[in-house]
């Protein structure tokens, strides 16, 4: 199955949204090999890999969230679970790529705009340079690629900078960092310099490290982490209980 040669998914100037599918997992990729987001048809709304899984790790310190922002829609699993599983949130993607906006919506079960879901075409740095923005997201989740999947598209001191702006007071930030080495400590770097805490989880397939942010400092109760990642897992079938492991071992690992 191929969506190769889908006009409503190559509008120029932008990479094609094509997607395949293979032992019932569908992806999404911008006219490349690499996977840019996967849906397994027998569980649409489950998030299916395991490193945006993790990118629900905020989860453990913001369990009632009033904002979640994505930047990076991918194949739209964040938005739909964050959607669908927080009811009482507002839920905001920002998406550069109309094709994969489209193919979003016609091949993974994106439900269309309403009060609550507003999935914008846009820039991120766009969205979040924008004052209105400011203070106003207590979960952003950023996964910004583009075909050559080398690195993260907005990486500088400056975005990350803009991200914290986003926050709210005791917002947090996820973020994949992915690809080329250089990429992982100059992204680090960066976000060091913006956030009061930054932490990173042990990485998971095709290098892939997801990268906590916290916009003030929080106190790691490790027995009160582990009450909240058995209620993940009961309430929302995510393996919460590795997060924690892997903050933990970060720890240990970074302030012994």
């Amino acid at each position: 199955m191929s969506s190769r040669n889908d006009p409503r998914f190559s509008q120029p100037g932008h990479p094609p949204a094509t997607i395949t599918e293979f032992e019932g997992v569908r992806s999404l990729h911008l006219g490349t090999s690499w996977v840019q987001g996967a849906m397994r048809l027998a569980r649409p709304d489950a998030i299916e890999l395991e490193y945006v899984q993790m990118m629900m790790m905020w989860m453990l310190f913001v369990p009632q969230p009033r904002r979640i922002v994505q930047l990076g829609l991918g194949s739209a699993a964040l938005t739909k679970f964050c959607y669908q599983k927080f009811p009482g949130a507002r839920v905001t993607a920002a998406e550069l790529n109309p094709n994969v906006i489209a193919v979003c919506r016609d091949y993974f079960g994106l439900p269309p705009n309403d009060a609550r879901l507003d999935v914008r075409e846009m820039d991120a740095l766009d969205f979040v340079m924008d004052p209105g923005n400011h203070g106003t997201v207590d979960v952003l989740e950023v996964d910004l690629y583009d075909e050559e999947a080398r690195g993260p598209v907005l990486d500088t001191p400056e975005f990350y900078q803009a991200c914290c702006d986003c926050l709210s007071p005791d917002g947090v930030m996820t973020a994949n960092v992915f690809g080329d080495f250089i990429n992982y400590d100059k992204n680090l770097q960066a976000m060091e310099q913006a956030f009061d805490a930054v932490v990173w989880l042990p990485e998971v397939h095709d290098a892939n490290i997801v990268v906590v942010a916290f916009k003030q400092s929080p106190q790691l109760d490790f027995a009160l982490l582990y009450e909240r990642a058995a209620d993940i897992k009961r309430r929302y079938n995510l393996p919460a209980k590795n997060w924690v492991n892997g903050l933990k071992e970060w720890m240990r690992d970074h302030l012994a």
